[in-house]
């Protein structure tokens, strides 16, 4: 069940009786020309916010939206055991809770979600501006990665390694609900993201502002551990199979390798995340 039709469900009720490391692939030059010509609003919703409210399930993911005064809370639905473990760790709900048996949240979820006896329905973050980001630091640029275990994923990483934002396109990009929150454990929560319609026009401004755009493409001319690297950094992710557009690495001021030493040669696009932010905060000092 998709994340979309998870939605639906929960706001109707129950119903009744390639790889990561880019460049592995070639573009689709129909889709990069896409969202040429649309003005990138200038204050928008976290990636993928749909339409109406985001829905987050299991322990980590809720217990981090109700800790954020910054998330709205629109409803809380709790099993009895969950709502025993809440007030155990005397943790505020904020809202009045709905106490339904496990199986009615297995019925709006589906069978697949692990949701730990608690499912919350909240309003999406507000994200900030590029131009109002942190000199310092590094940011995570996402090529239409659209598989959400996968940004899930990198969310957690970026919030391990105090990433500033994750900057997505309105398009070909999962909604910052269900599955990808879950992927993400919590880590929604601690690193804005920001949904723009043209992803070269936002590199160009990144570039504008100063930033380091680095791309990581398996034929990028050199190992991202050789290249000096300067704050702020942008590091760009391509999308599982056919890696970074054209013109996104048309764009990047680097375009950068990652390296190994074993047969196989790519990896996984949120493994080649994690290994990028360890190089990037390594080489620029930030790791303690």
């Amino acid at each position: 069940m998709s994340d979309r039709e998870r939605k639906q469900r929960f706001q109707r009720g129950p119903d009744k009786g390639r790889d990561g490391q880019s460049g592995q692939g070639r573009d689709n030059p129909r889709d990069q020309g896409r969202d040429h010509g649309r003005r990138q609003p200038r204050r928008g919703r976290e990636s993928g916010g749909g339409d109406g409210p985001a829905i987050l399930y299991g322990w980590h993911t809720v217990i981090m939206a109700l800790a954020n005064p910054q998330r709205k809370i629109l409803k809380l639905i709790l099993t009895e055991n969950a709502a025993r473990r809440l007030a155990e760790e005397k943790i505020d709900t904020r809202v009045a809770p709905i106490m339904v048996r496990p199986d009615e949240i297995d019925r709006r979820l589906g069978p697949d979600a692990v949701h730990q006896g608690l499912l919350a329905e909240v309003e999406p973050l507000e994200s900030p501006d590029l131009d109002s980001l942190p000199q310092d630091g590094i940011v995570l640029v996402l090529d239409q990665i659209t598989d959400p275990h996968n940004v899930g994923a990198i969310l957690r990483s970026a919030a391990a390694f105090a990433v500033k934002a994750i900057i997505t396109t309105a398009r070909h990009s999962p909604e910052a609900t269900g599955v990808l929150a879950k992927s993400a454990s919590g880590a929604l929560e601690l690193v804005p993201m920001i949904t723009v319609p043209n992803l070269a026009r936002a590199l160009n401004e990144l570039n504008d502002l100063g930033f380091m755009t680095v791309g990581l493409d398996s034929e990028g001319a050199e190992n991202i551990s050789a290249i000096p690297l300067q704050q702020p950094l942008a590091l760009v992710l391509g999308a599982e199979g056919s890696g970074l557009r054209r013109l996104t690495r048309e764009t990047c001021s680097v375009v950068a390798r990652l390296d190994m030493p074993g047969e196989i040669k790519s990896l996984n696009v949120s493994n080649a995340a994690v290994l990028a932010l360890y190089v990037g905060a390594s080489k620029l000092g930030l790791m303690g």
